[in-house]
């Protein structure tokens, strides 16, 4: 009797399914199984839930803390993951993640060691650390299977559809932040002063369902995907973000691809399609999503102020990084050498309001890219030390990527959606703690031993 080895996608979820747990003997999934993972998760699902309350605006300097209470149920994260390594109820961590995840640390501390004020790069080492090593690595630590993963991903997409849902409705009654005179741009629960948190946990919401329809077979766990892929769509249009718009469109473009060429091509022809009959042929889209789009092809033929600070502030800290190569200026350096390298072009700051807040100048106190960020204030080696972590989590991802089509497309997603994002935009505000679970969660693909799963034997 022949036999065939695959492993079976664990990502199913819905009414009866949650995280994809399993069958009972020719019955629906067991529910108790979802709660009992549930209820294991609690702390990494209460970092994701936490991320609802409102308030925090958080800072956009960068490296400075938060101070939300996602933020604190981070910090009560880690602590129970190190209580549970000294009771012997979790694995340590492999030599391989230890050294992946903690190599940031090296260059965080050589900048704040070589800083001008170290005294004043301390906050920064704290946020670094906080965001990229001890978060991500008590995420990987209390993720045991791959059915875990999927708990997690799914607890993301949850996250999604709610501050999407939030966000849609803004735009309809005009309580959302102010765009081009009008309280109409959706922002969820973050506020006008964090405009990227909503599109940011919309996107990733976007890209888990994708990877979950492209690694999952045809049955309602892929149905209930694309449904969700669907809704997501329209809040994240609505927040009028053009760097999570492409972050968000190549990701999905490499995980079709990763998913197989020829299914590539037939889903970006009826992706195209699609929009052609909704936007050309029906007229939905508002002129200002249409103008917003159009804005990305003109960022050097007509650019828009925010362009131009951007520019500026991108020139300001390669003007930095020349200045001190190898260490930076020091960590939380860049708003205080910003002036005297940036041009005459930089604006006093951004005009936030709206979504309950009065008017406001917010300082431009970050260059809106993270490579630029760590390149200004870490130097070449914070670069090399920080992008190597990334770089090696997303190797890692890919050469598992034929052990578990679902899990291995949401985590390479993932990571792709974040390190293009990274060219638009770097860490600040309350979304940044959600930034550092997915981290944790593509880590546990990437590096975690046994996480591609059992191969499940079935007779043909």
């Amino acid at each position: 009797m022949a036999t065939a080895v695959r492993t079976a996608p664990v990502l199913a979820a819905g009414p009866g399914a949650p995280g994809g747990a399993p069958a009972a003997r020719g019955g629906a999934p067991d529910a108790r199984d979802w709660a009992r993972r549930a209820g294991a998760l609690s702390p990494v699902l209460a970092v994701i839930a936490l991320l609802l309350v409102p308030g925090g605006g958080g800072a956009e300097g960068g490296t400075g803390g938060t101070g939300t209470v996602a933020d604190a149920a981070s910090g009560l994260l880690v602590l129970v993951c190190v209580v549970r390594l000294l009771r012997g109820g979790a694995r340590p961590l492999t030599r391989t993640a230890a050294v992946v995840l903690g190599l940031p640390v090296f260059g965080v501390c050589l900048a704040a060691v070589t800083s001008h004020d170290p005294a004043s790069s301390l906050p920064g080492v704290a946020r670094y650390v906080q965001v990229f090593v001890l978060v991500p690595a008590a995420v990987l630590l209390m993720v045991r299977d791959r059915r875990d993963f999927a708990v997690v991903a799914w607890g993301l997409v949850g996250l999604a559809l709610l501050q999407g849902g939030v966000g849609v409705a803004q735009y309809l009654t005009g309580t959302g932040a102010s765009y081009q005179g009008e309280d109409i741009r959706a922002v969820g629960t973050f506020g006008a002063t964090d405009v990227m948190g909503m599109a940011t946990v919309v996107a990733y919401g976007l890209v888990v369902v994708v990877g979950i329809a492209l690694g999952s077979p045809a049955g309602r766990t892929r149905t209930a995907a694309l449904v969700c892929a669907v809704l997501l769509v329209v809040p994240l249009v609505l927040s009028f973000s053009r760097g999570a718009w492409i972050a968000t469109v190549l990701a999905c473009g490499i995980q079709l691809l990763l998913g197989g060429v020829r299914r590539a091509v037939r889903v970006a022809f009826a992706v195209g399609a699609l929009a052609v009959v909704l936007v050309g042929g029906l007229g939905i889209g508002s002129s200002m999503v249409k103008e917003r789009v159009a804005s990305i092809t003109q960022v050097t033929a007509a650019p828009d102020q925010s362009v131009t600070d951007r520019y500026t502030m991108w020139a300001a800290a390669g003007r930095m990084w020349a200045a001190e190569p190898l260490t930076g200026v020091g960590l939380k350096g860049f708003p205080r050498y910003r002036d005297s390298n940036a041009s005459v072009a930089l604006s006093s700051g951004s005009d936030t309001a709206g979504a309950g807040a009065g008017f406001r100048k917010q300082p431009l106190l970050s260059p809106h890219n993270m490579y630029l960020l760590v390149l200004s204030e870490q130097g070449l080696i914070g670069l090399l030390a920080l992008a190597g972590s990334w770089v090696a989590l997303l190797v890692g991802a890919l050469r598992r990527r034929r052990s578990g089509a679902d899990c291995a497309l949401v985590a390479s997603g993932l990571l792709a959606w974040q390190l293009i994002d990274f060219f638009y935009a770097d860490i600040g505000g309350p979304s940044t703690v959600l930034m550092s679970v997915v981290f944790g969660l593509a880590a546990w693909w990437a590096l975690a031993p046994g996480a591609e799963g059992r191969a499940e034997v079935r007779g043909a």
